[in-house]
């Protein structure tokens, strides 16, 4: 049950990722986008997406950083495991506190606002379940384990164990260790991979840099009466019976 939890289940969720993007770009290139409902509804977008965002690159770079980088190297380049330590959970909570407010707005004017709803499709109701889950057991380990509770050194178990994936060397035995909290989101990280291809998140890869400062796209109504359509000019036998009569 270990080897396939915690092997099988990894590389199987790293195959579905890498194949499945080929596959969606070979064969749905056209919905290869972030299906944005911008035109329908932009109050609760406008303050949501940009905490969402915000929220998950923080977090992202929280993880990159602790399962990538050994307690090791941060040590010898003057970093003590205590302010590492610190700053990882308080980092860690003030960025997921972001990612949960912006993720609330974003699945309420779903909910709310009808024309929204309407055009929401299932994959997209499976996406913001995922999503919710895994944020769910981030606060948790983060906040209830480390913050509010005695703690929990993932550097030392979980982080070596997910190095090892790529090594093709993974030690199922630390993470039978890990506290339940961390078993479950570090398996639901790779399952949230796996679904990544066949959602919206997608769009990412092709997103440009200058997407992440560029103002939102206004769209606003023509005003005023239409002006007057233009007479349609004469034909060549118009102009012959006019000249006829002249």
């Amino acid at each position: 049950m270990n080897t396939l939890i915690w092997i099988v289940v990894p590389y199987a969720c790293l195959a579905v990722f890498l194949v499945g993007h080929v596959w969606r770009w070979r064969h749905d290139q056209f919905g290869w986008t972030t299906r944005t409902s911008q035109l329908l509804e932009s109050r609760l977008l406008r303050l949501g997406s940009p905490l969402f965002h915000l929220g998950a690159f923080g977090v992202i770079a929280g993880h990159a950083l602790g399962l990538l980088v050994p307690a090791s190297l941060t040590e010898q380049i003057g970093v003590p495991e205590h302010v590492y330590h610190a700053a990882a959970v308080w980092g860690g909570a003030i960025t997921g506190v972001v990612l949960v407010a912006g993720l609330v707005l974003l699945i309420a004017r779903r909910v709310v606002n009808g024309r929204v709803r309407r055009v929401t499709t299932k994959m997209d109701k499976v996406l913001y379940v995922a999503l919710a889950a895994m944020v769910v057991l981030g606060m948790t380990a983060t906040v209830g384990t480390n913050l509010l509770g005695d703690g929990y050194d993932y550097r030392e178990t979980i982080a070596v164990w997910f190095r090892g994936i790529f090594w093709f060397s993974p030690q199922t035995d630390l993470m039978t260790t890990a506290p339940l909290v961390y078993q479950l989101h570090a398996i639901g990280g790779f399952l949230f991979l796996a679904l990544w291809p066949f959602t919206r998140l997608v769009h990412v890869w092709s997103a440009p840099i200058a997407y992440l400062w560029r103002p939102y796209v206004v769209y606003r109504a023509r005003r005023g009466s239409p002006a007057a359509a233009a007479p349609a000019p004469a034909t060549v036998r118009d102009r012959g019976l006019h000249h006829l009569r002249h």
